[in-house]
C-alpha cells in the first residue's frame, strides 16, 4: 500500500520554529512528526511511502533516508513541487498524480494520530474516496468542516455555515477502486482554472461528492491532532507523552493508582 505525505509548505504560523526544518520534521517527543507518521503507517502494512515535498528538501530527503534505514521493509521518496511558496496543496497533489495510479493513502503532514485512527479509516467499508472525520460541540475558523448525510460527504470547507456541519476532517483520506483515477481526472480539470493555484485539494473532493461516493468514517475517540501553531505543537508533545507513559507499566501502574 501506498502513503502520499502532503508537507510542501514552510508552515509559517509556527515561526521561528519552521525557518529552517519543515514542521513535518519538528520533534515532538522522542522523535520527529514524520516519524510519528511513519511509525503508524509501516505498521499498518504501509510500503511506500512518498513525501510531497517543497520547502527545504535536502533536509526533508536526509529526514526519508533516515526513515529507510529505520524501517527496510518500506520504500521512501519525495516529489518536489518547486512552486510551494505560490500554491497550494490542490497543486502539491496535481505535481504528485503520477503516483495515483492505485489504492492509496493521503495524508497532510501536520496531522498527529495514534494508530487506531488509521487502522478505523483502513477497516472502512469499500468506497471510492474514504475520509476521516471527527466530532465535536464547536467548530473555529480553521477547522475543515464536513456536511453530511448519514456517512456520505455533501460538502467540505473552512466556511460552511454552522447549520450544515457535522464534522471535521482530519486530513486523511483513502482512496479505492475508481477513487484514484477520478481524484487525478478531478485534479487535472481544476488546474485549468487559474485561481486552483490557491485552492485546497479538499477542494477537489467538494466538487467530487455530487457524483461519486466520498464515505465519512468516524475516528471520535482516538487520538489525534493537527499541527499549526506553537500551542499545537505543545498539546502534540502532552499526547505523544500520555502514549510514551501508557506503553511503560511503571508509569502506567502510576497513572492509575
Amino acid at each position: 500500500m501506498k502513503a502520499l505525505v502532503i508537507g510542501a509548505g514552510q508552515g509559517r504560523r509556527l515561526l521561528p520554529l519552521t525557518e529552517v526544518e519543515p514542521k513535518a520534521l519538528l520533534p515532538v517527543g522522542r522523535q520527529s512528526l514524520l516519524e510519528w507518521q511513519v511509525d503508524a503507517l509501516v505498521s499498518c502494512g504501509v510500503d511506500e511511502v512518498v513525501f510531497l515535498a517543497g520547502f527545504n528538501l535536502p533536509a526533508v530527503e536526509r529526514s526519508l533516508k533516515r526513515c529507510s534505514e529505520r524501517w527496510s521493509q518500506a520504500a521512501f521518496r519525495s516529489v518536489y513541487n518547486p512552486f510551494y511558496g505560490v500554491a497550494d496543496n490542490l497543486a502539491t497533489c496535481w505535481m504528485a498524480r503520477h503516483e495515483m495510479d492505485s489504492d492509496f493513502l493521503l495524508l497532510n503532514s501536520d496531522t498527529l494520530f495514534s494508530q487506531p485512527v488509521l487502522e478505523t479509516l483502513l477497516a472502512s467499508p469499500a468506497a471510492a474516496v474514504s475520509l476521516a472525520v471527527d466530532h465535536k460541540d464547536r467548530y473555529d475558523d480553521d477547522d475543515m468542516k464536513v456536511q453530511l448525510d448519514g456517512t456520505r460527504l455533501l460538502d467540505i470547507g473552512k466556511t460552511l455555515p454552522a447549520e450544515r456541519v457535522h464534522g471535521e476532517s482530519i486530513g486523511m483520506l483513502y482512496f479505492r477502486g475508481e477513487g484514484p483515477g477520478r481524484f487525478v481526472a478531478a485534479l487535472e480539470a481544476a488546474m485549468l482554472d487559474a485561481q486552483a493555484i490557491r485552492q485546497w485539494y479538499l477542494s477537489v473532493i467538494a466538487a467530487l461528492a455530487p457524483a461519486l461516493t466520498v464515505q465519512a468514517v468516524t475516528i471520535s475517540g482516538h487520538d489525534w491532532c493537527e499541527i499549526d501553531y506553537p500551542v499545537d505543537l505543545q498539546a502534540a508533545r502532552r499526547m505523544v507523552a500520555s502514549w510514551q507513559a501508557d506503553a511503560d507499566p511503571v508509569l502506567a501502574s502510576a497513572k492509575t493508582s
